[in-house]
């Protein structure tokens, strides 16, 4: 079997929900990594690309057919380049690369572009169709994020906990105090803060053009979400979604909008193509929980991979933990042993600061601890990522 080699990783800026993005479609914003990837790539045989691969958490308004296909032909690409759609909710993005590597491993391909996509900003409102004829009765679903269109059986035997909800539960059953989430976010937001200003960002960001009304087109350049903090402003954020609860506006991750996308290749496509490897995709693997406390699916992912992988965490040297809430982040990080505050988890700053546009976050981070790994001269890296309705995600490399 071939290795596996990620050899590029680009991104937009991640804009804030109703921000400088909103206006843009997701297939546009799959368009503009597609267009990044090519210019950085101008003596790549675009033609030789088996498959684009892209995760999208939504898919039930402008990205409902199959994105990863509308993105690659509004970039230009070869028609002859086929695409597929894969949804795993939060992990669609990592999904997608772990999929791309599998095909590549198995000798089936040897050139695949992973990306993810999300625009929540543009997630439609959805009717649902009458029970009988003749109804009366009407309603209307916000596909954002969380569920819609319940199933009665599935309320009844797993509740349907919205994401915060789900965040509170894991809050109260891992013991995560108010005081040590907001330390957590504070973290994210000073190291994200600290990220941008010594460009650390510039490297991975491919500026998007936004139409104006009126004047020349924005060139966004910049992600919008990082807020400037301290730790009483934070304190003095209500909890918004339970009484007496300990999730805050500040200690969540945001709704944001963004896409993502690396180049995966054979040892063959390597040779065949000029590539320069940055890391050596060694596997990916998934696992359930119950759904009241997806927020701790990265833990038992992360055994599985490691256990797989004969690795113990403290041989990796750069770990990318999606910060969909502080307290399922401090609740993994404890149950995998590993302390609140370890420079080697999160060193850009994370979702809390950057944002989660759920389709592109598992691309984000892999593609950051790719590149951080690589910088820093480590030896392994590895991403992980809680899933909505009750599962984790997670990916290793090593550093070429």
């Amino acid at each position: 079997m071939s290795d596996v080699y990620l050899c590029d990783y680009i991104r937009t800026p991640i804009g804030r929900f109703g921000g400088t993005l909103a206006s843009i479609r997701p297939d546009d914003l799959g368009a503009v990594v597609l267009k990044g990837l090519v210019a950085r790539h101008p003596s790549l045989d675009w033609e030789a690309i088996d498959e684009i691969v892209f995760g999208c958490a939504n898919q039930a308004g402008e990205d409902n057919r199959n994105v990863a296909r509308m993105s690659s032909l509004l970039a230009g690409l070869p028609v002859g380049i086929p695409g597929t759609t894969i949804n795993r909710l939060c992990g669609s993005g990592m999904d997608a690369i772990i999929a791309g590597a599998r095909a590549i491993k198995s000798g089936e391909a040897d050139l695949i572009i992973a990306g993810g996509v999300e625009s929540m900003s543009r997630a439609p409102f959805v009717v649902p169709k009458s029970e009988s004829a003749f109804s009366r009765a009407a309603s209307i679903e916000d596909t954002t994020i969380g569920w819609r269109l319940v199933n009665p059986l599935m309320k009844a035997q797993y509740g349907v906990d919205s994401m915060p909800e789900t965040a509170e539960n894991v809050a109260e059953e891992f013991g995560i105090s108010r005081e040590d989430q907001d330390a957590f976010a504070y973290r994210s937001q000073t190291k994200a803060a600290a990220a941008q200003a010594h460009g650390r960002f510039a490297e991975e960001i491919v500026p998007v053009e936004v139409p104006q009304r009126k004047g020349a087109p924005v060139q966004f350049s910049e992600d919008e979400h990082p807020r400037l903090t301290t730790l009483d402003a934070l304190a003095g954020l209500k909890a918004a979604f339970r009484q007496g609860g300990s999730v805050t506006a500040g200690n969540a991750s945001g709704v944001n909008d963004g896409s993502a996308a690396v180049i995966l290749a054979s040892d063959h496509a390597v040779t065949r193509h000029g590539l320069t490897p940055i890391v050596r995709v060694l596997g990916g693997a998934t696992a359930g929980v119950a759904p009241r406390i997806m927020g701790i699916g990265p833990v038992p992912a992360w055994r599985k991979l490691m256990a797989r992988l004969k690795l113990e965490q403290t041989a990796v040297d750069v770990i990318e933990l999606n910060e969909a809430f502080a307290s399922q982040g401090l609740a993994c990080l404890r149950e995998l042993g590993i302390a609140d505050n370890d420079p080697r988890v999160n060193p850009n700053g994370g979702a809390i600061a950057l944002g989660h546009p759920l389709g592109m976050s598992g691309v984000r981070i892999t593609g950051t601890a790719a590149l951080e790994v690589a910088k820093t001269k480590g030896r392994y890296a590895a991403a992980a990522m809680c899933i909505g309705v009750g599962q984790g995600i997670a990916v290793a490399m090593a550093r070429v």
